[in-house]
């Protein structure tokens, strides 16, 4: 059953977006990830243009976020200044990625700059996740559990000036490192159609010093708003969101959530972890190859400006 996707311009099999949208709804359940980093390459594959893909894809990470970042409001477990530091830079980093990304679309060079994003950050993503998991699992074989933080409440971010006490995440840092931080994702979300909490989680812990149990739920916080603007911003902006594509994904992906968490439940974090790494490694070197393979047509008819 054919379905054509007005913005996309193109006919997509009805069953295959629904599949694809449970597929990574299952993942998302299972990893405890968005899964925008995995969505958006997979409509590359069928066809999807990377304009489109991006932009619409961003629609299901709001989503998602919302019903997280509300049970953890409900737990007390976001930190809502911490929160608003990182939307404001997010909002300023949204504006940037998609003035970018109208420029790269005017001169037709978004598709490979987002494909180079994803190649680069999956594979640097994913490599580090394999490892991380591999000594994870060798810690508890040999049952020991080494963490060392160190002094990470010392050095550069507690010498910036601008400081102020978060009461949730118990800090007192400067304003400067969190606000940098949601500019940076806010830009990746614009351009590559992701959340950013695989890259604002690690950095909310390692480099600002957030305990973890308010992480999750204030990175959701910053998506909702980050990746609702982006939208808009691309909606209004590029014409290049496909309502009837992302409710497809939806209603996939929200049924796949549910089979997700009951499959993670049954496995360890470890297994979960070196899975979902391979997964992104065999994403990034698909995409590497589409690169670097000459393809079968090298020329493509085109109405420029469309």
């Amino acid at each position: 059953m054919q379905v054509y996707l007005p913005i996309a311009e193109i006919s997509v099999n009805i069953f295959l977006l629904v599949g694809l949208g449970a597929l990574v709804g299952i993942l998302s359940g299972m990893f405890g990830v968005g899964g925008g980093f995995l969505m958006t390459p997979l409509l590359f594959f069928i066809g999807i243009p990377p304009a489109v893909a991006v932009a619409t894809e961003a629609n299901q990470i709001v989503a998602s976020s919302f019903s997280g970042a509300l049970a953890h409001f409900k737990r007390r477990a976001v930190d809502l200044k911490m929160g608003v530091i990182l939307l404001l830079g997010g909002v300023l980093g949204a504006s940037l990625g998609v003035y970018v990304f109208k420029l790269l679309k005017q001169i037709g060079q978004v598709e490979l700059l987002v494909t180079l994003c994803y190649v680069v950050f999956l594979g640097i993503i994913g490599c580090l996740m394999f490892i991380e998991s591999l000594n994870a699992i060798r810690r508890a074989r040999s049952k020991t559990n080494v963490i060392n933080r160190g002094n990470r409440h010392k050095g550069l971010v507690h010498a910036l000036p601008l400081k102020m006490r978060f009461k949730t995440s118990g800090l007192y840092i400067s304003i400067i490192p969190p606000f940098a931080v949601g500019i940076f994702v806010g830009i990746l979300s614009a351009i590559m159609g992701v959340g950013g909490g695989f890259i604002m989680v690690p950095a909310m812990i390692y480099v600002l010093g957030m305990p973890t149990k308010v992480v999750v739920g204030t990175s959701l916080f910053q998506i909702i708003f980050v990746t609702g603007f982006a939208t808009l911003l691309h909606a209004t902006t590029n014409y290049t969101v496909d309502i009837a594509l992302a409710v497809l994904l939806l209603i996939g992906g929200v049924i796949g959530a549910q089979i997700g968490t009951q499959i993670g439940a049954k496995m360890q974090a470890e297994q979960l972890r070196i899975l979902l790494s391979v997964l992104v490694i065999l994403v990034c070197l698909k995409l590497a190859m589409d690169l670097l393979i000459e393809p079968a047509e090298l020329f493509s008819l085109k109405v420029i400006g469309t």
